[in-house]
Formats: C-alpha cells, structure tokens, sequence
C-alpha cells in the first residue's frame, strides 16, 4: 500500500503494493485549499490506511492475491462485514448435523470396517462415499477401537493380577538356596536369638515389633530399614513370624545376616501352642471352604459383567481375590494378645513396607485406652489413596450391614498398626472379628469381599486411636502418582497394592525407596539375581 502526493501538491493517490493500481485519487485545486485542510485530510488518511492494509492483508493470506479491483476486494470482505459465513463453516455445520443424525442410528449388522485411517480415506474415493456413509462408518471404527482398548485394559489386569499373586524366580530361588543352607550349615541352624538373650523377648523394656509374612526379601528389608533408621537399634527386638514351608528358609538368613545390636526371633505358626483348631476354627473354614477356595483361586472373568464394569473397579476387585487374605499369616495379627501373652505393646508391620525414620516414639504416643492406633484413610492430599470410607469396603445392601455399620464412617489402615495388648486382653475383640466371618460365610461372602481388613473394622470398632498420617503413607502399590517429597518424609511407606516392589510389575520410580535396603552384595541375593 502506497501514498503519493504530486509535488504541486494537487493530488494524493492511494496505490496497491503489488501492481500499480489505484485505489484512491484525490485532486485538489490549489486557490481553494489551505494547508490546514491538507494537514487534516492526511491525518485521516493515516488514520484510515492501517484498517485498509489490515483488510487487504486478510484477502491476500486466504488466497485472494491477484485481486485487481474493488468488485473482487468487496465480495471477498462483504460477508465478514455483514457477519454471514463463508463455504467452509457451512460445510462444518452441515457436518456437525450429519454427525448427530447418524450417533442415534443402528449399525448395519456385517458393516465391513476398514482396519486405518489410510483405508478409510482409500475407501471413500473407491465407493464414493456420500457424508451420511462416512459418517457411519467411522462412527463405527471409533466404536470398535473403543471396545477392542477396553478388551486389552481388561486383559493387562488379569495379567497384571496373576503376575502380583505369583512368586518371582528370584525370590523362589532365594528361598530353595537358604533352605537348603539351613539342612547342611550348622551356623544357619544356630539359636535366634542367643540363650543369653531369651528373656528380652518378654522384657517390655524393649520395642517389639511384629512381622507376619513367608517372604524373606521382603522381612530382611523391613528388618534393615528398621534398624538403619533407628536411633535406638540395641532397644528394638523383632518377632518374625512364617509359615512351616519357609521357616528354615527364613531362620537361615536371619541367623547368617546379623542385624545387632537389634534382636531378632523366628517362629513359625505351627511352634505356637496356642494356635490350634480349635482356637482358629473360623480360619480353618475360610481356608478349606470349597466356595472360598473357588472365589479366591478359580475364574475371575466368570460371571463377571464387564461390559457394566470400569477398569478400575474391576481392578480392585481383583485385587480382593488375592490368595493371601485366606492365608493364616494374614489373619495372625488378630490372635496378638494370645500369641505373645507377655507383652504389653507391639507395633504389627506388614512385609510391603519400608521404614525411613525413627519408629521409638511410637512407644510414648498416648492412645486414650484405646486398642489399635492406626493412620485413617478418609483424608489427605491423595484423594485416591486417601479417601476410604466405610462403604469402600462393605455392602450395604446386606441388612445387617445396613444395621449395624455407618457407610460415612472413616476407615483406617493395616500395615504400620501400635497395638495396647493388655487393653485388648479386656475386650472382646476376637470374638467379634470370628462372629462377623461366620456371617460373612454364611451369606457366600455377600457383605463383605476385601480380605482381613473388613472383619477388622467391625471388630476393633470404637477401640481406634488416629495417629498423624506423616507416620505411614499408603499406596505405593498402586498409585503410580503417589508424591515423591511426600514419601521422603514418611516414617513408614507402605506398598499396599498388586504393584509390589520386588516385582517386575512394581512402579520404577517408586522402587528405589526399598531396593535401598536390599543387601545386593549378599552372595545368595546375587546368585538368585534378584531384581534390582
């Protein structure tokens, strides 16, 4: 765009940049104008041009480059000053409209789909397509990929469900080789702890720490983590107890991998007197049920609705039918009082936990004549992990659920639990946690599905103390966002959830917090190749 005024000053014409046409001519008689009206004329000039070029630069950037005349100029810019649409808009209306018509449509049955994209634009040109037919078919595509990436969420779940529920070959391995250390090294079959250190399994002197589980890794981590993060290691005494088939396993490492000045006692269930059948009749139901067996170990897609069921849910649901929670060793915490009749306090650990800081002044915490203290799990940052109520964990379609249970009440945590053992002794804790599993297994498990934890929080129902969160942090096996700076501050983190850390499937940047305590230099960790 161009100015030119004629040096008599007699004239001022606009011109086009790109070919010489004028665009505006204004003539002017030199005896009738004054200088003055000169300056105005230019400084509306000035003031107009800006809209002009504007204008003209948006009919050049849409392709409209050779335009020679104002005829072309204002058919172009007409309908934007009019506010009407141009061809392209009404194409995307009319298939917006297209669009709606054909989502409320059946699918023709035998409908052919093109497997890409590639091949749906190659089969539009080869059949001529009309919008309508377009239109079906990829609304068709769309709804065939969504239901073939729902089969494959399904799918990686069960996968990923078998994979928490097997041993890994490593940990397997580890368990053989200490086992059969156990048969031939007479050091792995010393006494734990030494006779001179039997009376500090009773002294209440002592921090005592319980730890139920048949996995050696995981227990030496525990243990290392508890005791590295100790100001006070020569005070904490641990009683690990495991099953008959990884006793010897579990009492080799211990006896070859020293923890002092910590003490450290294993025991498995069959060396307490106390646990007999005819004290854990229940438990001897749950895990002989036929019913049960079938519930916790058959076809987890049978009779499951998936098509009603989100990925998520059909996630914790799986999650509820681990093996485990039929085991003994998971129940184990509830026979406490009975199984260490001389202690007055313990702190009960879950194997899937890492210690991180000083665990002493659990000890000093006051739990007003209550039973268990416990971290609650209905508030926190994490409104995933922390938002568990009551009806997370119960039908309340059952009546005596419904009757007996407030579906708001906030539920609270296993893993890292002080427990006031000569308060429970006056309680009726037991009882009640039996009576509720008999009424769970003659309702065919209708009121409640998830594990131990139900049972529990009916059973210890007002004999609660919340402790501060900062003392165990939950998740870990399962939420794959779960704060990193937030972890690091934890006393206790707790990888609660199918994504273990010793597994392949356990989160990778979640994992270094325990690998930290693995003692890789160990020559059966090494041999077993246990990962890292």
């Amino acid at each position: 765009m161009q100015l030119h005024i004629s040096p008599s000053m007699r004239s001022i014409t606009i011109s086009s940049s790109n070919e010489f046409i004028d665009l505006m001519k204004i003539k002017v008689a030199a005896r009738h104008i004054s200088y003055r009206t000169l300056f105005h004329t230019i400084l509306i000039l000035a003031f107009l041009l800006p809209f002009v070029f504007i204008l003209t630069a948006v009919v050049t950037l849409e392709g409209v480059n050779k335009c020679s005349s104002f005829d072309c100029f204002g058919r172009r810019l007409g309908p934007r000053l009019l506010g009407r649409v141009d061809d392209s808009e009404r194409l995307v209306r009319d298939f917006y409209k297209i669009l709606n018509e054909v989502s409320t449509q059946e699918i023709p049955d035998g409908l052919k789909l093109p497997d890409s994209f590639s091949q749906l634009v190659s089969d539009m040109k080869n059949n001529h397509y009309d919008a309508k037919t377009f239109a079906l078919v990829l609304r068709a595509m769309v709804e065939k990929f969504e239901r073939d990436l729902r089969e494959s969420k399904f799918a990686e779940l069960m996968n990923k469900h078998f994979a928490a529920s097997s041993i890994p070959k490593g940990i397997h391995c580890l368990s053989l080789r200490l086992t059969d250390e156990y048969s031939s090294n007479a050091h792995a079959r010393r006494q734990l702890p030494s006779p001179e250190l039997l009376p500090v399994l009773s002294d209440n002197a002592y921090h005592h720490f319980v730890l139920a589980t048949d996995n050696i890794l995981a227990a030496s981590v525990v243990v290392s983590s508890a005791v590295q993060s100790s100001s006070k290691p020569e005070k904490i005494v641990f009683h690990v107890i495991t099953d008959k088939k990884t006793y010897a396993g579990m009492h080799s490492w211990f006896a070859l991998n020293s923890v002092a000045p910590a003490i450290v006692e294993v025991k498995s269930v069959h060396q307490f007197d106390w646990l007999t059948r005819e004290n854990v009749p229940v438990l001897e139901a749950v895990e002989n049920h036929n019913s049960i067996r079938d519930y916790y170990h058959g076809n987890h897609i049978a009779g499951a609705n998936l098509s009603e069921t989100t990925p998520r849910t059909f996630a914790s649901k799986l999650q509820s039918r681990s093996p485990k929670y039929i085991s003994l060793l998971n129940h184990l915490r509830i026979y406490l009082p009975e199984l260490f009749p001389n202690l007055d306090k313990v702190v009960f650990l879950d194997d899937d936990i890492v210690i991180q800081k000083d665990l002493s002044p659990l000890w000093d915490i006051d739990l007003n004549g209550k039973v268990n203290g416990a971290v609650e799990t209905c508030r926190g940052e994490d409104v995933w992990v922390m938002s568990k109520r009551l009806r997370n964990y119960f039908n309340f379609s059952h009546p005596l659920i419904a009757k007996h249970l407030d579906p708001e009440e906030c539920a609270w945590a296993y893993g890292m639990n002080i427990f006031d053992l000569r308060t429970w002794r006056k309680t009726n804790i037991r009882e009640t946690y039996h009576s509720w599993l008999r009424e769970n297994l003659k309702s065919n498990l209708t009121m409640w599905k998830l594990g131990t934890l139900p049972p529990a929080l009916i059973a210890f129902k007002g004999h609660v103390q919340p402790i501060d969160s900062s003392w165990h942090m939950l998740g870990l096996g399962y939420q794959s966002k779960t704060n990193l700076e937030n972890a690091k501050k934890a006393a206790v983190i707790h990888y609660n959830g199918q994504s273990k850390p010793w597994l392949e499937i356990g989160f990778e940047h979640l994992r270094p917090f325990w690998t930290k305590y693995v003692n890789y230099s160990n020559d059966f960790v090494k041999n077993c190749h246990i990962l890292g």
